[in-house]
């Protein structure tokens, strides 16, 4: 047949795009073979990093918290997972997935004719394809193009993985409900143990999370959630993956445990708590700072292995919650007894002096009346808006109530007393336990490791170490309890006080510093300056750059009273150096970081032990000698000092050695004590976090932070072995002192006591104190034994009416006035005390 010309033109077009169809089809479908055949898929998954939350463990294996950001997935090996499951996934999602190719013909013409249909296309995916929806296609789109996508990558999934491996990525990734991915998160979260021990039942709930997490969850809708298990369980029956028996007994054991009362908000977010929250947010920082280069914490899965140790933590926690209880309660009756006081007995003078004088800028019945009737508010009117806005659903009545507890509790909160324990290994820097606060979800400040606050009479070991070091004093030196003036280097003078106002004249270092004496501590720091004692306290306290420390510490004397700023690590640290021989101690919290591959990438605790293997054991920031006699002076806190009755309250140590030292500051706005054995060093704090309140006389360092201390160290040593300090091998003497004069004793010495001292810095000389005070003694006994002789007696005396011990007197000061001496009577018989009152060593 011969066309025509146009008809011609139409077949000829149609021939060519025939033939370009033909070459484009081939052209797209070698391609396509082609691409089949490269290995890309598993080139990417190896590169494939899903968002695995970040584990910290304790010291001995037991999880802390887990850190992620919103995703929470664990990794679990598909030969760990129980059969049952991947039984119960195959049931549910995929019957035919030991026999596909990686899609359903019948799931997919399915999914084709909803499309014809213009209506909503779900399911008909595979298993494979969701793996591969989940890597190479947008899953929240729902259109034929991510259909074809998903089919393209099951395609290639299927050629370079086996079975089980698009098994392991499967469930080790999908979503499960509740901020869970992975069925290892999800069993974690919805029955408490690992997927290793799911049952059938258990299994079953799980994968019907995997379509529609929303709708099946067991703690929003249990009910739906019953009924899709029971056909999941009837599936696996039917395809032969367990007997009728074991899946009713599964199903009834299930719900028979059921916990009905669970939150149905509770997400694995939420649910994510911190056994031990400051620590973990501490340790959290550190890995900031280790880790480099890009990572993510939240997502990338490591585990850090810690030397906290959660059963220390937990007997921490205990004992600091029963004593926030009981000291903020003792902090607010004493505070409403002083106000009391004030209303009762000052105020209506004030009120009636103005009123007679009609001043009126102290005129203050209209304030005391406003507090009074705010106080009958918040206590009596506010709870009864809140029951009557639930009662009738009132928004106006409920935001009224919730203003006045949001005004009650700023009102407590400013006036809270807060405290902080950190216990760290006197020979390693471990940090064991490490209490923050008392609430960290309302107050994510950690006070053990930021708070940097007065540490008061605390401080003083630290310059009292280096007066020990120099030789200028010894625990037997005498100082001066009284009275005194000190000048600095500006002229500037400072009179300090004791605490209870007293004086005891003549004292021991070692009875001065165990009763924390002010005066003679301040003497101490006198003699060795404050240039040598802020250098070593500065060492101690591993704060060495001197740029900061000329303004951290100040060079005048309320120095010497604590009137600085550290943290209780800080003063932990420091402390924990005189037990480990003078050498500085490094705070340690992580031990060793792994990568989700569990390849150790970081160790520093290896790096510990190698140089301590090496002869790096720290920094020798203090003689062995002069770290072992200030181990001996501060058990004397514990022995007889200011924790004597701290000790004696929990029944002593069950001998285990104690050591420390209490503080309080000015005002009583803080109250510490830090104190060690052989093994621990414990620093306990309690104060405000802002500045000038006060906490009462009745709570100091003894009484408030001392208690927690003792209960805590014996707790914390229960069942260790008993255990010395160790001393140095050579460098010490020990011997006899007078137990007055700290001099080589005489046979007049009424009492000795074994001292102990860095060798060359024993006293050299006897005991002048009593030698001096037997020959006034002998002086005074010859003049007394004359005045009685009757010859020398007034023999008159019944005449003048006067006694007859007034007439020996009369003689005593007669003659001794005649010797040029000069005593007052009233003083004999007073003892020593009274005559170390006058000795000031500071004038010899």
């Amino acid at each position: 047949m011969i066309l025509s010309g146009k008809k011609k033109i139409y077949a000829e077009i149609i021939v060519a795009v025939a033939v370009l169809l033909t070459l484009t089809v081939g052209a797209v479908g070698g391609y396509t073979i082609a691409k089949l055949r490269e290995p890309v898929v598993r080139k990417d998954l190896k590169e494939y990093s899903p968002a695995i939350p970040t584990q910290i463990y304790d010291r001995n294996g037991e999880l802390i918290t887990e850190i992620f950001s919103d995703v929470k997935r664990d990794i679990v090996p598909i030969q760990e997972l129980p059969k049952q499951l991947i039984f119960a996934l195959i049931s549910r999602e995929d019957s035919d997935f030991f026999q596909h190719n990686g899609f359903s013909i019948r799931g997919t013409a399915r999914a084709a004719w909803n499309v014809l249909l213009g209506t909503y296309f779900s399911g008909g995916s595979t298993l494979t394809q969701q793996v591969a929806g989940q890597h190479y296609a947008d899953r929240t789109k729902q259109t034929i193009t991510r259909k074809l996508r998903e089919l393209w990558y099951a395609f290639k999934m299927e050629r370079e993985l086996s079975k089980y491996e698009i098994l392991e990525m499967y469930i080790n990734e999908m979503y499960f409900g509740h901020n869970t991915y992975g069925v290892e998160a999800a069993s974690q979260f919805y029955f408490g143990h690992s997927a290793r021990k799911l049952t059938i039942a258990e299994a079953a709930i799980l994968v019907i999370q995997l379509a529609s997490p929303a709708r099946y969850s067991p703690l929003n809708h249990p009910e739906r959630a019953r009924e899709r298990q029971q056909q999941v369980l009837r599936q696996m029956v039917e395809l032969g993956y367990t007997s009728q028996e074991e899946a009713n007994f599964s199903f009834q054991q299930y719900w028979n445990n059921y916990n009905y009362s669970r939150s149905n908000i509770a997400s694995a977010y939420f649910d994510n708590e911190s056994k031990a929250p400051y620590f973990s947010e501490y340790v959290r920082l550190q890995l900031n700072d280790m880790l480099y280069g890009a990572v993510d914490i939240n997502k990338d899965g490591y585990i850090v292995h810690t030397t906290l140790d959660l059963d220390a933590q937990r007997k921490a926690d205990a004992i600091m919650d029963r004593a926030y209880r009981r000291i903020n309660e003792q902090y607010h009756n004493n505070n409403r007894k002083r106000l009391d006081v004030v209303d009762e007995t000052y105020l209506p003078i004030v009120e009636l002096l103005s009123l007679g004088f009609n001043i009126e800028d102290i005129h203050i019945s209209g304030a005391q009346q406003r507090k009074a009737a705010l106080n009958y508010y918040f206590e009596s009117i506010s709870p009864s808006i809140e029951a009557l806005s639930s009662l009738l659903g009132s928004n106006e009545l409920y935001r009224l109530s919730q203003f006045s507890h949001g005004v009650t509790d700023e009102r407590n909160r400013t006036n809270t007393v807060e405290g902080a324990l950190i216990t760290i290994d006197n020979s390693s820097g471990h940090i064991i336990s490490m209490v923050g606060g008392s609430d960290f979800e309302t107050k994510q400040y950690n006070r053990a490791t930021d708070a940097f606050v007065l540490p008061g009479s605390s401080f003083k070991p630290l310059y009292y170490s280096e007066a020990i070091s120099s030789g200028k004093f010894t625990p037997a030196t005498r100082l001066y309890d009284g009275p005194i003036v000190f000048f600095d280097s500006t002229g500037r003078e400072y009179t300090p006080l004791n605490y209870l106002g007293n004086w005891e004249g003549s004292v021991r270092l070692r009875y001065a510093l165990a009763t924390s004496m002010n005066v003679p501590s301040l003497q101490v720091l006198d003699g060795i300056g404050f240039e040598a004692a802020i250098d070593r306290a500065s060492a101690l306290l591993g704060m060495e750059d001197r740029k900061d420390n000329r303004t951290l510490f100040p060079r005048n004397f309320p120095l010497g009273l604590g009137i600085t700023a550290v943290s209780p690590l800080r003063m932990a640290r420091a402390f924990a150096t005189f037990p480990n021989q003078g050498r500085a101690v490094e705070p340690m919290a992580i031990t060793s970081v792994l990568n989700r591959n569990g390849e150790t990438i970081i160790n520093p605790e290896q790096d510990r032990i190698r140089n301590q293997r090496h002869g790096d054991g720290g920094k020798q920031v203090l003689s062995p000698q002069a770290a072992y006699v200030m181990v001996d002076l501060l058990q004397s806190t514990v022995d007889f000092g200011t924790l004597r009755y701290r000790r004696l309250n929990v029944g002593g140590f069950d001998g285990m050695p104690m050591a420390g030292k209490t503080g309080t500051t000015q005002n009583w706005g803080d109250a510490w004590t830090v104190g060690f054995s052989p093994y621990y060093t414990t620093a306990v704090w309690f104060g405000f976090d802002t500045p000038g309140n006060s906490l009462g006389r009745e709570l100091t360092g003894a009484t408030a932070a001392g208690p927690v201390w003792a209960e805590y160290m014996k707790s914390l040593h229960s069942g260790l072995p008993l255990k010395e300090f160790e001393r140095p091998s050579s460098g010490l003497v020990e011997m006899k002192v007078c137990a007055e004069s700290g001099q080589i004793p005489t046979q007049l010495c009424p009492e000795t006591i074994e001292e102990i001292f860095i060798a060359g810095t024993e006293p050299k000389q006897f005991c002048s104190y009593h030698s001096f005070k037997e020959e006034r003694d002998d002086e005074l006994t010859r003049k007394l034994h004359n005045s009685l002789l009757i010859e020398d007696l007034d023999i008159e005396y019944h005449n003048t009416g006067s006694s007859f011990e007034d007439e020996i007197l009369k003689n005593i000061e007669s003659q001794l006035s005649e010797d040029g001496g000069d005593t007052n009577t009233s003083d004999l018989g007073a003892g020593d005390d009274d005559n170390r009152e006058t000795y000031n060593p500071l004038l010899e």
